[in-house]
């Protein structure tokens, strides 16, 4: 009788794991991986709006920060689900080329230039960017550069080009290229007394300022816009079509919308959420 009931309970036990099998491995799944930039990583942006949407909608979503360019790169390869970076003509290019569904404007911040008190190349309150970029050049003043293919540095390199100077022919003499994120560029750029481009958010949350401010704001060239796209699964058959479009449509929402404009550090608003209003009818 007892090994009767022994192969019974085991039966059932198996009927039960089978029966939650699906259920579990459904749950498993229930994320998505977001391709982007680390300004918006090291902002701590996505501390604060993630949690929401998961909250929201029962969808993890898992970051990968990188330059842009290597978002991109990623996105290209099936790497993700969904691409938020800042580079609206590769942006466009990526969804002309069928790797992309549809690109939407997101939000927005600027570009400044900080430096140290001394401010050796005399720029401070200038609010030309290639006339500071210019002065920096001919005063031989060290400048860090991301030299990462990130949106900011293929922005620094759009400026550079409006000017007739070529910084890359001073490569490791007054021009520096570190090849890291935002945050690392930043602390290079302290620890030798670099001027250095970044994005006005990253700025607001670095931690290692030392005697560093912004020096160099203001110019409309510096506007830094943000973009969203759903990778795609025609492209790439795993991509998580419905649960990156929850995203996306959260993201560009008004709900998303205001929890992106409601993140401030000390005080501030890092980013401006400017999403088209009828992207969600399209």
């Amino acid at each position: 009788m007892r090994k009767h009931i022994g192969v019974f309970a085991a039966a059932l036990m198996a009927i039960l794991a089978c029966a939650a099998g699906p259920a579990l491995s459904s749950d498993a799944e229930r994320f998505i991986v977001l391709q982007s930039t680390t300004s918006t990583q090291n902002s701590g942006l996505y501390d604060h709006i993630l949690p929401l949407f998961t909250e929201r909608n029962g969808i993890e979503v898992r970051v990968v920060a990188v330059g842009t360019g290597q978002a991109i790169k990623n996105a290209r390869n099936g790497d993700g689900d969904v691409l938020l970076v800042h580079a609206k003509a590769d942006e466009l290019e990526f969804v002309a080329s069928g790797y992309g569904v549809e690109r939407f404007d997101l939000m927005y911040n600027d570009f400044v230039i900080v430096g140290p008190q001394s401010d050796p190349a005399g720029v401070a309150g200038m609010r030309d960017i290639t006339a500071a970029f210019t002065t920096i050049a001919q005063a031989r003043a060290p400048f860090a550069s991301r030299g990462d293919d990130s949106g900011t540095h293929k922005k620094e390199v759009s400026l550079w080009a409006q000017t007739v100077i070529d910084p890359t022919a001073s490569s490791g003499q007054w021009y520096r290229e570190t090849g890291s994120g935002m945050g690392a560029t930043l602390n290079t750029g302290v620890a030798m007394q670099a001027y250095v481009m970044t994005d006005r958010a990253t700025w607001i949350k670095f931690g290692n300022k030392d005697d560093y401010r912004i020096l160099v704001e203001g110019d409309s060239r510096l506007f830094n816009q943000y973009g969203v796209i759903l990778i795609s699964p025609e492209r790439h058959p795993h991509v998580k079509q419905a649960f990156g479009q929850a995203l996306i449509e959260w993201l560009l929402s008004p709900p998303g919308q205001a929890a992106i404009a409601d993140y401030t550090v000390e005080g501030q608003q890092l980013f401006f959420p400017n999403a088209n209003a009828s992207a969600l009818s399209q």
